[in-house]
């Protein structure tokens, strides 16, 4: 598993101090925006609450406690900045459980995409370009591990 520098970690950390407070609305922006980049997503959640359009997802109780799980793993991956290899496992789980449900790993770059834009709309002028290369040097290394556990999901499942 990769490493992060000392200065991405830093922007990362000051970055995801005021968001990390307030998850869930920053959770909607980012979903709301995975929703328009892929509307097929939609068709993934499967709740009491019917999840026909963006809004419905939005609105459901059950998918908002995904919101709050999806922004907590953001959370434990900012948490553990020094210690990314102790996440493996757990992201690896992850990765294997998005193929159960039948997420594809091209939509792994879709939600980076969606990560970006909420992080950029809510930081405004404090998203710099150092920031973004920071968040995107993250997501890449959370991504590597669970595309590892999405591909040995699916070897299982072939065998």
């Amino acid at each position: 598993m990769e490493k992060l520098s000392e200065k991405d970690k830093e922007l990362i950390r000051g970055s995801w101090e005021s968001l990390g407070k307030n998850k869930v609305p920053h959770g909607v922006v980012m979903f709301s925006r995975l929703f328009e980049l892929d509307p097929e997503l939609l068709t993934l959640f499967h709740y009491t609450t019917n999840c026909g359009s963006t809004q419905d997802c939005l609105s459901s109780p059950e998918f908002l406690e995904h919101v709050t799980k999806v922004m907590l793993v953001i959370d434990a991956a900012v948490s553990h900045l020094d210690d990314l290899p102790s996440l493996e496992d757990f992201l690896l789980n992850l990765g294997r459980k998005h193929q159960a449900v039948g997420v594809n790993t091209q939509s792994f770059a879709e939600v980076g995409e969606s990560l970006l834009y909420m992080l950029q709309c809510s930081l405004g002028q404090a998203y710099t370009a150092p920031l973004r290369q920071a968040w995107l040097n993250l997501y890449s290394i959370v991504v590597a591990a669970m595309s590892q556990g999405w591909a040995k999901n699916g070897e299982d499942k072939a065998d």
